[in-house]
């Protein structure tokens, strides 16, 4: 059974960090919304959402990746690399402990889960500003006990590497190579974002469907131009805190 780890949007969403975006009024009900129905779209999708209450003293908490990464045979707790972020953890592990067996990136290695991107038994990681050198190294050590391996990207134009390049199913990336290091992707067939929207490379595959956010019109023509199946959804008031469909939440599979 394919499982989904979230968390509900904080009443203190508008304080949310941002490195990339300029600060908007963010409607916070209106983002409440737009997260109901991504977990709606999920269970529609055949996904069996479990939902975390919000945290209001951790405005960015809806974005439930970042504090882990969710392996077949385990999970690494991360250290994020927004100090205001590291309280997210505690909560994340407790849900995911009847699950998984659970590992932990260590002081003074960061790391989050946006940062991850795994495709078979390879774990790409970028080095961000989030996400350092130290806590790669923490996370390969632990991910090599079970035949992974690990491949740095470097990251240089958005928050985390999943903001640039994301696995769209098969052997396709979708990805901004302006923003991202898009030659360790070199075994994989590469589609570029249009220029009109940069950020259009987070999506989420699940089952034989592309999620994807509604106001990337022309990312999804190429898409179906391409065969795959796309399925749309509206995040525009979550994307004013840097929000991408990958980042509200952990898919993992269990056995019932």
């Amino acid at each position: 059974m394919l499982r989904a780890l979230t968390r509900q949007v904080s009443p203190s969403f508008a304080s949310c960090e941002l490195t990339f975006l300029d600060r908007q009024p963010i409607d916070v009900a209106k983002a409440m919304e737009q997260h109901r129905a991504y977990e709606a779209c999920l269970t529609g999708l055949g996904v069996k959402v479990i939902s975390l209450p919000a945290e209001p003293n951790f405005p960015d908490g809806v974005f439930v990746e970042d504090p882990a990464i969710v392996l077949d045979e385990v999970a690494i707790i991360t250290r994020p690399g927004a100090e205001s972020r590291r309280g997210e953890t505690e909560s994340v592990a407790q849900a995911l402990s009847p699950f998984r067996d659970l590992r932990y990136i260590r002081e003074p290695g960061t790391l989050e889960g946006g940062d991850v991107l795994t495709v078979g038994r390879t774990l790409y990681v970028g080095l961000s500003r989030r996400t350092n050198r130290l806590g790669i190294g923490e996370l390969a050590d632990v991910v090599d006990l079970f035949g992974y391996r690990v491949v740095p990207v470097e990251v240089t134009g958005c928050l985390h590497l999943k903001s640039g390049a994301c696995w769209a199913g098969g052997d396709v990336i979708l990805a901004n190579p302006k923003w991202i290091d898009a030659a360790q992707f070199r075994n994989f067939r590469i589609i570029e974002v249009p220029e009109d929207e940069p950020s259009a490379a987070d999506v989420l595959p699940i089952g034989d469907a592309l999620l994807v956010p509604a106001n990337f019109p022309h990312t999804r023509q190429i898409l179906e131009g391409e065969g795959i199946k796309v399925r749309t959804i509206d995040v525009s008031e979550l994307q004013k805190a840097e929000a991408g469909v990958t980042c509200m939440s952990l898919l993992f599979e269990t056995q019932g």
